[in-house]
């Protein structure tokens, strides 16, 4: 069986910056006092297991975090409310967003001090999206797919500007953004907000699925840009299966065929890809 990896495969630089934050605050761990995650700092079970071992809390509330404590931002980031709620209670915070997801958020809080009306493509109850939403001051419409935006009801009086969640596909956003001119029939500012390294990876899976019979996809299952790489995947003609480990392969299935694709999201270990790829490779 011949094995094609893509390049882009695992770790983005956000996630190793996070990664490597949270590293440095363990190697002085004697200095911050119990040391928690506001939700996994990434979106990786096998990741988030290792540090629990490590004395890593994961806190999902932050009004569970003792004063005196260290909180460490996830990479996605959070609500500017959760921020500043945890200064003032008297908690360290030691910011590991990412500085895509931090420019993100810039970028709409100018918009939304002019007064305009962000339309986000994102997911609803991703945490980023969370984050972003909290400096859309003056509001904001939240929609993951072209046809939801169709069934949405804008007001006609406001002017809007158009973003999007770092992870989503760009070709999609390509197709909202041309919706949005028909159905606005107004110029409207549209913030490029995509990441490079999702709109690369997703290409590459994309040109990868052209030249195999099958993809695997590893990363974990709540990663929005790891369930998007299977999808662009299918979308491209392939067939796809996305596991977080490569115990969850199914190995019967996989020896038919003669050449796999093999790519991973941007929170998933070179560890875990490693070992993925070499099941695949004995079989």
């Amino acid at each position: 069986m011949e094995i094609l990896r893509a390049e882009t495969a695992g770790f983005c630089m956000g996630v190793d910056l996070a990664l490597r934050k949270l590293e440095a605050i363990l190697r002085e761990a004697d200095q911050h006092g119990p040391i928690h995650t506001l939700g996994p700092i990434i979106h990786n079970p096998q990741v988030m297991a290792e540090y629990a071992e490590r004395g890593v809390l994961r806190t999902d509330d932050p009004e569970d975090v003792a004063p005196g404590s260290t909180v460490v931002i996830r990479a996605h980031g959070v609500p500017r409310s959760v921020r500043e709620s945890l200064a003032t209670r008297g908690v360290r915070v030691m910011d590991a967003t990412c500085p895509r997801v931090r420019t993100a958020q810039r970028l709409i809080a100018k918009q939304a001090e002019k007064g305009r009306i962000l339309l986000l493509f994102g997911e609803q109850d991703h945490p980023e999206v969370k984050g972003l939403l909290s400096h859309a001051s003056a509001g904001a419409f939240v929609f993951d797919s072209p046809e939801r935006l169709k069934e949405m009801d804008l007001p006609a009086g406001p002017e809007f500007f158009l973003a999007a969640q770092t992870t989503q596909d760009r070709e999609e956003f390509t197709i909202i953004q041309d919706l949005l001119k028909n159905r606005l029939d107004r110029d409207f500012p549209v913030l490029s907000t995509i990441c490079d390294a999702t709109m690369k990876r997703q290409q590459e899976a994309i040109e990868l699925a052209g030249l195999v019979d099958y993809m695997v996809v590893v990363g974990g299952f709540e990663s929005g840009n790891t369930r998007r790489l299977a999808q662009v995947a299918r979308s491209a003609g392939a067939s796809c299966v996305h596991v977080e480990t490569a115990d969850q392969l199914p190995l019967n299935e996989l020896r038919a065929f003669g050449r796999i694709g093999l790519t991973a999201g941007a929170s998933t270990p070179k560890k875990i890809i490693d070992r993925v790829h070499s099941v695949l490779a004995s079989l």
